[in-house]
């Protein structure tokens, strides 16, 4: 598998194996496929796993990983993840530190390669459930992260770079800056969603992509197949109203396309995501071993040539 620059890190797999599929956010699976396709990840290839507490009841894509890990060697670099989904009281040293040493030990690891930041910004001055304050990020989270970095229980931190590009912007262009930024990258732009500022912001993931590459930020493509849309079909239940069901609706002509190309939707978004510059790896959504063959397949099939990606960009002019 392609080889790429990671940042402080060194080189990562072109393919990096999510933890929400396999903690079943996307569809259902168990214990056992689980652990079998992180088996079968790391033998195709696959150097990293992107992991989170909340991916899956009882924190299930740390536990599988720990289980598949046990007496396997393995150079594979962890990512796990912390969520402040207020700033009320603040406490941040507090709250990262407990969620970074809960998932060491559900991971039986003594580091992480990297801490990331999950949690969206807002503007200053504006108010928004779920987000963090630019200042707050600054003033209070970097530090800490920094300081963890410094006593070896991360080698790197990063920011996952979803929302209002503002704020994103600006942490791209000071420093301290995260070491990477997990960004949407997908063929038809489609936040679904994690889309949570409504109508007065619009997203900038492109040149999120391009300002991290220009500040030496890595960047990790998240939602490629924009949590199913962009496949053959959705392969859960959702409402009807529903995001994921209305960018599924949209994304019939890209189908078309790639079914004109001789290949599965999900397919041609893979290689459409790994063909973006700047991206230094791609994180996968799947969830048993028969989705992850399809990934390695369109990697294998290398990068788009300029006629595809100019048909894909035609779909959304």
């Amino acid at each position: 598998m392609e080889q790429r620059a990671f940042g402080r890190l060194g080189r990562v797999s072109a393919l990096t194996l999510g933890g929400g599929g396999i903690g079943g956010v996307w569809g259902t699976t168990n214990r056992a496929e689980a652990v079998a396709t992180v088996h079968a990840a790391l033998d195709a290839g696959i150097t990293m796993l992107d992991l989170a507490p909340s991916y899956g009841t009882g924190f299930e894509s740390e536990v599988a990983v720990a289980e598949a890990l046990r007496g396997r060697p393995s150079a594979a670099m962890i990512t796990s993840k912390v969520q402040l989904p207020d700033d009320d009281g603040r406490d941040f040293a507090v709250r990262i530190r407990r969620s970074l040493h809960a998932s060491l030990t559900r991971l039986g690891r003594e580091h992480l390669d990297v801490l990331v930041l999950h949690t969206q910004f807002r503007r200053p001055g504006t108010v928004l459930s779920g987000t963090i304050d630019p200042a707050g990020y600054r003033d209070e989270i970097v530090p800490v992260f920094e300081s963890l970095r410094d006593e070896g229980l991360i080698r790197a931190w990063g920011i996952t770079a979803v929302g209002d590009p503002v704020p994103l912007l600006d942490a791209f262009g000071a420093a301290p800056r995260p070491d990477t930024a997990q960004i949407v990258v997908n063929a038809l732009d489609q936040s679904g969603d994690l889309w949570i500022h409504g109508d007065g912001v619009r997203p900038d993931n492109a040149g999120l992509v391009r300002a991290a590459e220009a500040a030496g930020v890595a960047v990790t493509a998240i939602r490629v197949v924009a949590a199913g849309s962009l496949t053959d079909g959705l392969d859960r239940s959702v409402p009807a109203d529903h995001p994921a069901a209305a960018d599924f609706a949209r994304a019939a002509p890209f189908r078309a396309l790639a079914a004109s190309f001789g290949e599965s939707a999900a397919s041609l978004a893979h290689r459409y995501a790994l063909s973006v510059p700047g991206v230094a790896t791609v994180i996968l959504g799947v969830k048993n071993r028969a989705e992850l063959a399809e990934c390695l397949a369109a990697e294998a099939r290398g990068p788009l040539t300029a006629d595809e990606l100019k048909a894909i960009d035609a779909l959304t002019d």
